[in-house]
């Protein structure tokens, strides 16, 4: 089953139908709120809004480990995931879509990022981030789109609440970031261990602060741009949906987390982590 993590301004769809209120517990806390199992277009999908139901969490605040296990423990086999993001570069307008291949990390530390430790130690790599397979299939339903895609960047993520200083902002251009949020690590890395194949559809509502000549756009603006682009993204999902499988068979992310990733010995991994291992592990 596939899983769809939606941000802001994607915390709902309204021709989603609801099926079930899922559970919210995990061995790391509660999930977010609007945890749930929805159909759409006879299609049956995970659904859960990042920030809350309500938007009720900062990024800092969210349980990324809880959201990710919750969803593999519902029996999600991928993530497609829909956040917010401003442009570092004049080509990705407001209304456009970024899938990025590539992300850096410059959060501060504050979010717990991996479900290793406590006497369970493995390495993961994350040299290729986000699922090509998903980004391939994506790129090819999208080539007949009336919006403008785009796909290969690099996605770097801030701490928040605040945007950037323009200092930083151009500092991100200098690194190479092309489009910058808040919530997409420890995010994209738990899914990787966890075995979650990760599809990140970035939609771009307003450039970031490095350009003076850019009109710094209102926030109604940025509301008209964010309900564009909630339609865009549901209509993405109705193609997405139907390929199953198909979308991201083959693909690396499956066997590249703990399944291979664990190196404590597994007579030595404490008894209690196996109920969390478990369920990560699986198929």
């Amino acid at each position: 089953m596939i899983a769809i993590i939606g941000g802001s301004g994607f915390e709902k769809f309204e021709a989603f139908e609801t099926l079930t209120e899922l559970d919210r517990e995990t061995p790391f806390g509660k999930a977010s709120t609007g945890l749930k199992k929805v159909k759409i277009n006879d299609q049956e999908c995970l659904f859960l809004s990042r920030h809350g139901q309500n938007h009720e969490d900062l990024p800092s605040e969210l349980n990324y480990r809880a959201n990710i296990f919750a969803l593999k423990k519902h029996g999600a086999k991928a993530i497609i995931s829909f956040s917010a993001v401003g442009s570092l570069r004049k080509e990705f307008k407001p209304g456009d879509m970024v899938v990025p291949h590539q992300y850096i990390d410059r959060t501060k530390g504050l979010r717990p990022h991996t479900f290793l430790g406590n006497g369970v130690v493995g390495h993961i790599s994350l040299a290729k981030p986000m699922c090509e397979v998903m980004s391939h299939h994506t790129k090819e339903i999208c080539q007949n789109k009336k919006w403008d895609c785009h796909f290969g960047q690099s996605y770097i993520c801030i701490e928040g609440p605040y945007f950037s200083t323009k200092a930083e902002s151009n500092s991100y251009r200098a690194m190479g970031a092309d489009i910058i949020g808040m919530t997409h690590f420890p995010e994209f890395a738990l899914a990787r261990e966890a075995g979650l194949p990760y599809l990140p559809c970035c939609f771009v509502t307003d450039y970031d602060c490095w350009d003076d000549s850019i009109p710094h756009v209102t926030l109604q603006e940025v509301i008209e741009v964010m309900r564009n682009n909630n339609a865009k993204a549901f209509e993405l999902v109705c193609d997405l949906l139907p390929l199953g499988q198909k979308l991201f068979a083959g693909s690396y992310c499956i066997d590249g987390g703990l399944r291979t990733g664990i190196m404590t010995p597994r007579d030595l991994i404490p008894h209690d982590a196996w109920t969390w291992i478990d369920v990560l592990t699986q198929d």
